[in-house]
């Protein structure tokens, strides 16, 4: 009797995960930010050079840094890996949190935003190993979503001018929340320039129960 070898190959059980193939989308560069002072807040410029350590004088420049209230499982200010080396946002989202904080926008510089993409929808959902290769040469790997905080929170509220900020500061991690963009490290240093081009590569995706 001739065993059909393919059929148990690709045969599903009820218990396995189902998994979603990766693909490939576009996406531009609309904007580029760096943080040359001691201070998270981001600044406009056409190019960021990047080494393996991330952006060149970046407030979040380093092969390591210190853990903080994103990672309670250290004592905080452990040295760590730097997975974080850069944060990319997309306009639509910080146009729907500004529209959730009562406010006529958000700029990505409040929140120390590095990269503004655009081409991809919902980009804040986009997988922890999803690959970015920027037309120049330059590949950034993402790490995952990057959670919103009191402390940008707060440049929010004392940069759009609003009353109370305190509040403010509490209002954006409520209302940004899977809206606040990536955080990223670089896989291939080199030079990213405003306008490039970029090819996003999504890994499978699955649900692990």
């Amino acid at each position: 009797m001739e065993i059909d070898v393919t059929a148990e190959l690709f045969e599903r059980r009820d218990d396995e995960p189902e998994i979603v193939p990766g693909k490939k989308i576009s996406a531009r560069v609309a904007g580029l930010f760096t943080a040359a002072n001691n201070d998270f807040v981001t600044a406009a410029t056409q190019t960021l050079e990047l080494d393996f350590a991330g952006i060149a004088n970046d407030f979040h420049t380093g092969l390591t840094r210190r853990s903080g209230g994103r990672e309670p499982w250290y004592p905080r200010g452990t040295e760590i890996r730097n997975e974080r080396q850069l944060t990319i946002v997309a306009a639509d989202e910080l146009a729907d949190v500004a529209r959730k904080m009562d406010l006529t926008e958000v700029m990505p510089e409040w929140i120390g935003a590095n990269l503004v993409l655009e081409g991809i929808a919902r980009l804040s959902m986009l997988p922890a190993g999803t690959i970015l290769f920027f037309k120049n040469g330059v590949t950034l790997k993402v790490d995952g979503q990057n959670i919103p905080c009191r402390l940008a929170g707060r440049s929010i509220a004392r940069h759009a001018g609003m009353a109370d900020v305190d509040a403010g500061s509490l209002l954006f991690p409520k209302v940004a929340r899977r809206q606040r963009g990536l955080v990223a490290w670089v896989e291939k240093p080199g030079t990213i320039s405003a306008g490039e081009e970029v090819s996003v590569r999504l890994p499978d995706q699955w649900i692990y129960r």
